[in-house]
């Protein structure tokens, strides 16, 4: 659902709706369980099956929970993207492009499962990021990267600039090392590549990329013109 008041917006991840509920659920089904092996051995395969049931739906569930109250809160300052291994703020003026990614599937477009966001200057957001969401980005965006390669059949020159990721990133004036130079060398490869430095996964979205993308930019604009305003 998103919410939008007084100036301000918030996005809870539809992944993340009925997460204590499951929880519950899943606990009561392995207690059952439980039960069942004890007291009723002749009932062990249903046993099992609710055994299963219940391990997988707790993981599930955990998953859920665990996962920040928000995923994206706006203000009349920036965006921030929270992540369960922490967050990032990004500036309006500093935003450039907010689109759905998109990538070519023969004659015709493929739309990625993602918000990218293009940013005039990467200094903010390593400034921001921590080493900790650095890398956990990194990881998951192995499958985005992947695609990424895929557009181009020049496979050796990605390979020269993956390489570089291990080098320190001198951009702006600023020098950055060890995780945030690689999270910096990787953004601004995926923006020669697909167009975007950032990417934020439609599971941390509370509605369709193109919809939610709609949404930030026309609040984007909103708040650019208030603080225009004498």
């Amino acid at each position: 659902m998103t919410e939008q008041r007084n100036g301000h917006f918030s996005i809870v991840a539809a992944t993340k709706r009925n997460g204590i509920t499951l929880t519950v659920i899943s606990a009561l089904l392995l207690c059952v369980s439980l039960l069942i092996f004890i007291t009723a051995r002749h009932w062990f395969g249903p046993g099992l099956v609710l055994f299963t049931l219940g391990a997988v739906g707790l993981v599930l569930g955990y998953a859920k929970v665990s996962q920040p109250p928000e995923s994206l809160k706006g203000d009349a300052g920036g965006l921030v993207f929270f992540h369960r291994r922490g967050q990032y703020r990004l500036d309006w003026e500093n935003i450039q492009r907010i689109d759905v990614p998109r990538v070519s599937q023969g004659l015709d477009s493929l739309d990625l499962p993602f918000i990218g966001i293009k940013v005039k200057k990467i200094n903010p957001v390593l400034d921001s990021i921590s080493p900790r969401l650095a890398t956990g980005l990194l990881s998951e965006q192995r499958p985005l990267l992947m695609t990424a390669a895929a557009q181009d059949d020049t496979l050796e020159s990605l390979e020269t600039q993956l390489g570089a990721e291990f080098t320190p990133l001198l951009t702006h004036g600023e020098r950055y090392r060890g995780v945030l130079a690689m999270f910096g060398h990787r953004c601004l490869l995926l923006d020669k590549r697909l167009g975007y430095h950032l990417y934020i996964p439609a599971d941390a979205l509370d509605d369709e990329p193109v919809v939610v993308a709609r949404r930030l930019r026309e609040f984007k604009a909103l708040q650019l013109s208030l603080s225009n305003q004498p």
